[in-house]
Parts: structure tokens; C-alpha cells; sequence
């Protein structure tokens, strides 16, 4: 089973930034390796739904954004280290939530969570006004 741990979350005033990681180690379910996955970010506000936040590819190709963080969050991978990381800047106190780190087992990532089947637990990231 692929094993998922986000890091690098906490507490940041608005306008600053973040640098989320996510290191993944073991196999899918189908013995396929971190880089033949697409991974995504999403997070979860208090009280709202698990929403998508950014998307990449299995080589990092292409990368996918809702229109609320696009131009502020970067998602980018090393395949070396099996490590996925969102950067985030220009954050603002909407930003707040759990940020969940997760992969796809097709090679193409999609935007809903039912498409994912493997997760971190999540790190806490928290944007002061």
C-alpha cells in the first residue's frame, strides 16, 4: 500500500507563504511505484466540504488549479525522492484549513475525491488576518 505524510503546515500571517511536502513510500494496491501515479492536494475548512486545490500529472507535465488559488499555489513533484509539494503564496485567511496530501493510481490525476485512493493524514495550515 502506498503510505502518504504531509509536512510543513502551521500558522502564517495573510500575504505570506507556505511550503507544503508530501513523501510517499511503498506501492499501489496494483505494484505500481509513486512516479507512475497522479497526485493531488485538497483541503477542508471547518465545517465545509474536502475541496481540490491542485492536480499534477505522473511526470509533472501538466498541473491542474481551481480558479481560487490559481497564480498563488504551485504543485510540483521529484520522482527521486517521491515527494510531491504544493507552494503556496499570497495566502489569505480562506486559505485555512487541513491540506491533504493524495494519489491516483492512474497516471492522470482527477478533480473529485472519489477518484483518489490513497491519503495522507493531513497537515494544518492556519492564515491569520
Amino acid at each position: 500500500q502506498l503510505r502518504l505524510v504531509e509536512s510543513g503546515g502551521g500558522l502564517v500571517e495573510a500575504g505570506g507563504s507556505l511550503r507544503l511536502s508530501c513523501v510517499v513510500s511503498g506501492r499501489t494496491v496494483g505494484n505500481l511505484p509513486f512516479d507512475n501515479c497522479g497526485m493531488g492536494w485538497f483541503r477542508q475548512a471547518p465545517g465545509k466540504e474536502r475541496e481540490f486545490v491542485a492536480t499534477i500529472t505522473w511526470n509533472g507535465g501538466s498541473q491542474y488549479y481551481p480558479d481560487s488559488v490559481k497564480g498563488r499555489f504551485t504543485v510540483s513533484r521529484d520522482n527521486t525522492e517521491s515527494t510531491v509539494y504544493l507552494q503556496m503564496n499570497s495566502l489569505k485567511p480562506d486559505d485555512t484549513g487541513v491540506y491533504y496530501c493524495a494519489a491516483d493510481s492512474a497516471p492522470i490525476p482527477g478533480w473529485t475525491m472519489e477518484e483518489y485512493d490513497y491519503w495522507g493524514q493531513g497537515t494544518q495550515v492556519t492564515v491569520s488576518s
